[in-house]
C-alpha cells in the first residue's frame, strides 16, 4: 500500500464509488460477499487498492494545507515541484492556537513582536503526493487556503 487504508466511516461515505470500483473489475455484490467470506486476503487487497486510488485523487488535487499546534500554525501551498510555507509562532507561551481564544489573540497580535513569522520553500525530495501525505500524517489537514492567502498577501504588500 502506498498510503493508508480508508476508515470504515470513509468507506461508508464512498460506498457508491467503491461499488463502481468493484464493477470495473466485474465484481458484483454477490461475488464481493463471496470474496469477503472465502478469500478475505483478496478482499483486503481490493480495499487497499481502492484506498490508494482515493488518496491519489485527493492528494493530486490538494493545494493548501494547515497544521495547528499549541504555539505554532503551519500554512502550506503545494505546487508541482515544491511547497511554500508560512509558519506563525507565538512567543507568548500561554497562548494556545488550538482554542478560539488563542486564535483571537493571534488576530489581535498578528503584527506585533509577540508573533514570529517565517516564510519558506522546500523542493519535494520524493514524489509530490507522497510528500503531501507525509504532512497529513503529521497532523496537517486540507484547507481552502483562505488563511494562507490572507497572510501571504499581507507579507507581499
Amino acid at each position: 500500500m502506498k498510503y493508508t487504508r480508508l476508515t470504515k466511516e470513509q468507506f461508508e461515505e464512498l460506498n457508491q464509488e467503491f461499488s463502481t470500483f468493484l464493477a470495473t473489475q466485474t465484481i458484483d455484490k454477490a461475488e464481493w460477499d463471496t470474496i469477503k467470506a472465502e478469500k478475505p486476503e483478496v478482499a483486503e487487497q481490493e480495499l487497499d487498492v481502492f484506498s490508494d486510488l482515493v488518496w491519489e485523487g485527493v492528494l493530486t488535487r490538494a493545494e493548501y494545507l494547515e497544521h495547528f499546534s499549541k504555539n505554532h500554525i503551519f500554512l502550506f501551498q503545494s505546487f508541482d515541484t515544491h511547497v511554500q510555507s508560512i509558519v506563525l509562532k507565538s512567543l507568548v507561551p500561554d497562548v494556545d492556537f488550538l482554542t478560539k481564544e488563542g486564535l483571537q489573540w493571534l488576530s489581535d497580535n498578528m503584527f506585533t513582536d509577540t508573533i514570529e513569522m517565517k516564510v519558506g520553500k522546500k523542493e519535494f525530495t520524493e514524489e509530490r503526493n507522497t510528500s503531501i501525505f507525509a504532512l497529513i500524517q503529521q497532523g496537517a489537514f486540507l484547507s481552502d487556503g483562505q488563511l494562507y492567502k490572507q497572510i501571504n498577501s499581507i507579507i507581499e504588500s
